[in-house]
Formats: C-alpha cells, structure tokens, sequence
C-alpha cells in the first residue's frame, strides 16, 4: 500500500475547514434558502479555524507551505474581517437582493485564498491563493447584476486585477530563471551569494507593482475609489481589510526573506510609493462628498503609513505593521457598519445633524473617525504611535514627519463628518436606523475594541 504523499495536512486544516465550508454552502444553497442558517456555517467555520490554529502550526506540500505565528496572526485579521462581514450582511443583504445565493461562499473561498497567501513558502502557491481571493472578491464586488455601478466596479476591478496579476507572472518568471527556484528561503539563499543584477531589479520591480495594486498603493490606487463606491457596502468593507491584510502579508513574507540581500533597492522603490501613496489618499479625500469614496482614499493613506513599517525593515516595524492591521479592521469595519445602519448615508451631507435625531449613532462614528485620525485615547493613537515609534528607531525620522504632516491633513476630512453631525442642520429627511442584532453586535464588538485597545494598548502591543 501506497503511504499518502502529504501524510501530515494538519498545517493546512485551517484552509481545508473554510474551503469545505464554502463548498457545503454552494451545494446547500440548492436546498436551504435561510440566511440565519447559512450565516451560522459560515461563522461555525471561522470559530472551527480559531480553534484549531494553535495545534496547526507546521509545514506541508513538500515544504510550499508553512503555518507558523506570523501566518497565524494574519489569519486571526482575516478572520475577524469575515466574522464582521458576516455580521453586517445579514440584514442588509436581504435588503439590496444581489439575487445571488453564493455570496456567503464567495466571502469563504476569498478568506481561504488570503489564508493561503499568508502561509505562503512558495510563489506558486502564493499565486494560487493570489487568485483564488482574487476571483472571489471580483465576483463579489459585481454581485448585483442589476446595479450599473456594481457592474462597473467589477469590471474595473477584473481588468485591473489580471494587469496586476500578469505583473506578478512575469517577476515570478524572472525570479525563476535567475535563481532555478521558487520557494521562497532557497531564493533568499541564492540571491545572497550573488550580486544585484538588471533582471533581479526588474523582477523586485513588477512584484513591488504586483502587491501595491493589492494594498491599494498609489500609483496603483485607480481601481479603489470607484470599486468601493460600487459594490455593495458589506462587500466594500471586506475588501477594505481582508485583501490589504494579505497584500502586507505576503510583502513581509516576500521582502523580508527573498529580498532581503536587496533590501536597499526595494526600500528606494517603497519610500517612493509609500510618500506619493499618502499624498494621493488624503489630498483626494477632502474633495469627495460620498463617504465610500472618502473611506476609499481614506483606506489609500493607510496603506501608505503601513508601508512605513515594512520600510523602516526592523522587527519592531514589522511587529507594529501587525498591529495596525489589526486595530485597522475593527475602526474601519466599525465606520462601514455605521454607513449600512443609515439606511440612505451614502452622502456626506446625509450626516448632518445625526447627532440631533440619532445621537448615540453619531457618538458612536465620532469614535471611529477619532480612531481612524489617530486621536487618543483610541486604538488609532495606538496603531500610528507605535508605528511611528518603530520607524524613528530604524532611522526614518524624516519619514515618520512627513507621515505626521499628512496624517493632519486627514484630520480634515475625518472631522468634517463630525462636523456635519453636531454643527449642522439636516437639510433632508432624517436618515433612518435600521439596526438588526447581527448589525448591533459587529458595532458593538468594533466599538469595544477600539476603545479598550486605546486604553489598554497591551491588548495587542507586545
């Protein structure tokens, strides 16, 4: 009898759990057309992968993939971004009616394509997570057929993502052909033992445009105001932690390791991106009138202070990165469940005086956009200082400044919804609250969160 070529799955079970999961739900969405219990699997799913981490650490597939502290601490980020999405879907996708029964699995299969990515050891298999989240996210961004600016996204987001994709191929191609291998620490050894050549700089080059498209980083920002504005808002919110988080994973994985005899080519390429990146984000955003755009821009500039980290190269900066990813997917999935309990609050201009009709809806969001700023005591204070603090350390006072000077001006645009909240008069019809128990809890949970770590920072530091 033939032993089994991968006799040791267990680092993979994570990914096998959420992947049987998303198939079950295709299959009993043929039969079962109850939202609660749909919802319930998928959540029973992601509380299975939560418990069964700690006992997965490890490596398979012939050493492609390894599940150690750093893939798992992204994998708790992707996780709390699905169970958060879940919670805000409930209700409001029943009221938007993509007219699509597979949009719970899609959230799952695009979870397990992040988990994938994450735990990463080779490049093909990194690209066989790339796309899997990918394909999903695309899909979902145009899951109401019907909308045209769903359709729009989607189809925006597809043509730009196979661009971005074809970048990554022909890195990949070239990283193969100059050093024989794809995995990942066999390419780091390699690379050491030789020089910097063109086709290496070239290679760092289309990964460096690869991954930017993925974490949203200007210049390849094109596609996010105009896909968050689209999709549905669940959607939107999704996309704005889960695939951020697998972009800046498999930066650190990539960069840190394989490029790390290089590291002070891609740190040139980096800073470029990551000053023009802040730039676009909040210049951009003070001019926008529709908060999902706003929160678009708003997302861009973050992913321009959270390449900071990955620039300052420390593990202090890497450490912080995880933190600020973290404290990121509960302020910002918190401020998207606030624009799906508005019914109508697409507008900016709808939140003008919230804070005379609904006013524990605008204390609420006040918080948020607090943390979203960076003002203490919330978890956003936390997230910058720290980050802030580890890049000073490595040398980039310089950098962490001209963070600081764009972070004021995001201050602008943040402040001015609670600005129209409490200093404004409604000039429309009060918007209306249409609160569920599965809504209430993801706010709530968001809230708690961004509050306790602002008062309790070890809650994640350290």
């Amino acid at each position: 009898m033939n032993p089994l070529p991968f006799p040791d799955l267990m680092p993979f079970a994570p990914e096998i759990i959420m992947l049987s999961a998303a198939t079950l739900l295709l299959m009993l969405e043929l039969f079962v057309k109850n939202r609660t219990i749909i919802s319930a699997i998928c959540l029973a799913a992601s509380m299975g992968v939560i418990l069964i981490l700690p006992q997965s650490q490890g490596i398979t597939f012939n050493g492609m993939f390894i599940n150690d502290g750093y893939s798992m601490y992204f994998k708790i980020i992707f996780i709390v971004g699905l169970v958060m999405t879940i919670l805000i879907s409930l209700k409001y996708i029943d009221r938007e009616r993509p007219q699509r029964g597979e949009y719970y699995s899609l959230l799952l299969f695009a979870t397990s394509g992040m988990m994938i990515m994450a735990s990463s050891k080779d490049l093909v298999v990194l690209f066989l997570g790339l796309e899997l989240m990918a394909l999903s996210t695309y899909i979902l961004a145009g899951i109401k057929p019907l909308n045209i600016k769903s359709n729009e996204a989607a189809i925006k987001y597809f043509m730009l993502g196979a661009f971005s994709s074809a970048f990554f191929l022909y890195g990949l191609a070239l990283l193969y052909g100059l050093t024989g291998s794809t995995d990942i620490y066999q390419i780091s050894e390699r690379l050491r033992q030789t020089e910097p050549t063109l086709p290496l700089i070239l290679s760092m080059i289309m990964i460096v445009v690869a991954f930017s498209f993925k974490i949203a980083a200007a210049p390849f920002h094109m596609w996010a105001p105009d896909v968050y504005e689209g999709s549905p808002t669940s959607v939107t919110a999704f996309m704005s932690v889960g695939p951020k988080a697998a972009g800046f994973a498999v930066i650190g994985r990539v960069f840190y390791v394989a490029f790390e005899s290089i590291q002070s080519d891609w740190s040139i390429a980096l800073i470029v991106i990551a000053v023009l990146t802040m730039a676009v984000g909040n210049i951009l955003a003070l001019c926008q009138r529709n908060i999902k755009r706003m929160l678009a821009y708003s997302s861009i500039a973050h992913a321009g202070y959270m390449l900071i980290g990955i620039i300052a190269g420390t593990s202090e900066s890497l450490h912080s990165v995880l933190n600020y990813l973290l404290i990121y997917a509960f302020m910002n999935m918190g401020a998207f469940a606030i624009v799906i309990l508005l019914e109508k609050g697409e507008d900016i201009e709808d939140y003008n005086g919230l804070a005379r009709s609904h006013p524990i809806v605008a204390a609420i969001m006040l918080v948020f956009m607090f943390s979203l700023v960076g003002i203490p005591p919330t978890a956003g204070f936390v997230a910058k200082f720290n980050l802030f603090l580890a890049a000073i350390n490595a040398g980039y006072l310089w950098l962490v400044i001209v963070a600081v000077i764009f972070s004021s001006i995001s201050a602008f645009y943040y402040l001015r919804i609670v600005m129209n909240m409490y200093m404004r008069d409604n000039i429309s019809e009060t918007p209306e609250i249409l609160l569920s128990p599965s809504l209430g809890i993801a706010i709530f949970v968001s809230l708690v969160m961004v509050v306790a770590i602002g008062i309790v920072p070890s809650l994640v530091v350290g």
